[in-house]
């Protein structure tokens, strides 16, 4: 049974204030949870589950219980804990992992400017993780990482990818050296470009797209063409496109 001051902290943890005091966060479902802990991704402090959850993952359950404190809740109190509109048998607390310390100029790196929506956030996360990119540069006006809509959306990926969070323009102009591409509406067709052994790659905002002062930092321009009608692509499609291109 779960304690109502225990409950009252899981609770706080779905904003970013009381995350990042505490310095962890929620991951939840099955197949997430289960992800984490057996491939010892990320240090787990907690586990709320429905008994039928703690029975079906009996072996895994004894194996971190030193370490996991191990809650049996019912399913009103996962309901209470859990950020999702159908709460899915399990939330994990989780430590948060520290900010990249440094950014390495050697690899690809994407460069995210003002990705606000969870969603979009959580899916360039997964995208990247797919493609092998190990680090994203973050504008201070994207969604935060942890987020539950982001940790969810990313199904795992999160705990593949560092971030680094900053003032883009700052960032860029210190870094200067390394060769910044942006997806844009006009530019060299992203195939033509071919593989990319380094350099910055910039995903603008939803719905404003890259901003001036970071477009005016920009070396090489890419678009993908458009043979039909649609205004604009959402950005982690356009990611995963641009991806598909410029990896491998």
């Amino acid at each position: 049974m779960i304690s109502k001051s225990k409950l009252k902290y899981i609770q706080s943890l779905g904003h970013k204030k009381f995350r990042d005091e505490a310095g962890v966060f929620l991951v939840e479902g099955p197949k997430m949870v289960a992800e984490i802990l057996q491939e010892k991704l990320l240090t787990v402090t907690g586990l709320y589950a429905l008994q039928d959850w703690i029975t079906a993952n009996e072996q895994l359950v004894q194996r971190v219980s030193e370490q996991v404190e191990i809650v049996a809740v019912d399913e009103i109190s996962l309901a209470k804990i859990s950020q999702l509109t159908t709460p899915n048998k399990v939330v994990a607390v989780v430590t948060q992992q520290p900010l990249l310390p440094a950014v390495d100029t050697s690899q690809l790196t994407l460069v995210l400017d003002t990705i606000q929506d969870p969603g979009n956030l959580g899916t360039i996360i997964r995208i990247a993780d797919w493609f092998g990119i190990r680090q994203l540069v973050c504008s201070q006006e994207c969604a935060d990482r942890y987020n539950p809509k982001v940790v969810q959306s990313t199904m795992g990926s999160i705990a593949r990818v560092g971030f680094y969070y900053t003032d883009l323009p700052d960032f860029l102009k210190a870094n200067n050296n390394t060769r910044i591409y942006a997806a844009a509406l006009d530019g060299i067709p992203v195939q033509n470009l071919g593989k990319l052994g380094n350099g910055f790659l910039v995903i603008g905002n939803e719905s404003k797209g890259i901003s001036p002062e970071v477009m005016n930092l920009v070396n090489v321009r890419m678009t993908i063409p458009r043979i039909g009608q649609a205004e604009s692509l959402n950005a982690a499609v356009a990611t995963g496109i641009i991806l598909s291109h410029v990896t491998g």
